[in-house]
């Protein structure tokens, strides 16, 4: 801001000894305004040309005056413009490096590759829960805007491996891809999986034949925002009263209820016990409405009682925020 203020002082002060000179020379030598405007110029610039006129003695003191105090400015304008271009690359360099080095010391993060529609959305989602994420974009202005919002990202294409490196591809957790394009898609795919094939890739489709393409292409699973959106578009007409429902357990602002899937980690006290003698229900109200079992990806609806918990399996749950946050401290063996 300083920089920017020094530019603007020194380049008011160099158009006012302009307008100075100008005014001073028609007054004391009588000349046109053109002729007053060219000499108070050549004066300030210092081009060595010879005079419009022959100078009167004030002319000659005048000039003088206009000499000292038009190459002082000058000199000052241009010292603050570089400054200004200097300061500005210096700030885009330390800006770049000081982004590099959050992101070098991020684990088990998200990679979302696009900052559209859909990109900006799953990043609002990932923030609110909240999830460390990158995110990798091609468009500078988008950048510009993650810059302002203080979102880490990457400035380059996604199916460049330097560029997925340096998102740290190879400690990520997952990667959403989330182009427009259905061919940019299988390309991230591609080669997000080469770089780290244990990868949990998301990809995005357009087309309903491009979903093949992109499971082939190392996908662990494929979304169309536009099939569920006309799914839920002709849910919101036919159930309206589910689609309300699952609106209200899906929102994360919602403080009445909230559906969420809960992983049982190792030191946690809801291992190899069952649903009755954890008292998730007596204890903490939250109904589980599924487990998805670590071995054989098996989904258990509407588990009983005697239901064994184990490590690593995945409670579906529905409940109060409070009720939730609580169960996860407890399935991730912290303190409760």
């Amino acid at each position: 801001m300083n920089s920017i203020r020094n530019v603007i002082v020194s380049l008011t002060a160099l158009v006012t000894i302009l307008i100075i000179g100008t005014i001073g020379y028609r007054h004391i030598q009588g000349w046109s305004l053109i002729d007053s405007f060219y000499m108070t110029v050549i004066t300030v610039a210092t081009v060595g040309f010879r005079e419009v006129h022959e100078l009167s003695n004030q002319g000659q003191l005048f000039t003088i005056f206009i000499i000292i105090c038009g190459t002082g400015l000058v000199a000052y304008a241009a010292a603050s413009v570089i400054q200004l271009m200097v300061e500005g690359q210096l700030r885009q360099i330390l800006g770049r490096k000081k982004l590099l080095q959050q992101i070098s010391k991020l684990e088990n993060h998200y990679i979302v590759c696009g900052y559209g529609r859909i990109g900006n959305f799953i990043c609002r989602e990932l923030a609110a829960k909240p999830v460390a994420f990158v995110v990798v974009e091609s468009d500078n202005e988008l950048c510009g805007k993650m810059n302002e919002e203080g979102t880490l990202h990457v400035n380059g294409d996604a199916t460049d491996d330097e560029v997925l490196i340096n998102a740290g591809i190879t400690r990520a957790k997952g990667l959403i891809t989330a182009v427009t394009s259905d061919t940019a898609n299988v390309y991230i795919t591609l080669t997000a999986r080469g770089l780290n094939p244990d990868l949990f890739i998301l990809a995005r489709s357009g087309e309903k034949s491009t979903e093949k393409k992109l499971l082939r292409a190392g996908a662990s699973k494929v979304i169309s925002p536009y099939t569920i959106g006309a799914n839920r578009m002709a849910q919101a007409v036919l159930r309206p009263s589910v689609m309300d429902f699952i609106e209200i357990a899906t929102a994360h602002q919602n403080l009445e209820l909230q559906i969420e899937e809960i992983r049982i980690n190792t030191g946690s006290d809801l291992v190899n016990r069952t649903l009755m003698s954890s008292d998730i229900r007596k204890q903490l109200g939250i109904i589980i409405v599924a487990i998805k079992k670590r071995h054989h990806e098996q989904m258990l609806f509407n588990p009983p009682s005697d239901a064994l918990m184990e490590e690593g399996d995945i409670l579906i749950t529905l409940g109060e925020p409070v009720s939730i946050q609580h169960l996860e401290r407890r399935a991730s063996g912290s303190a409760v």
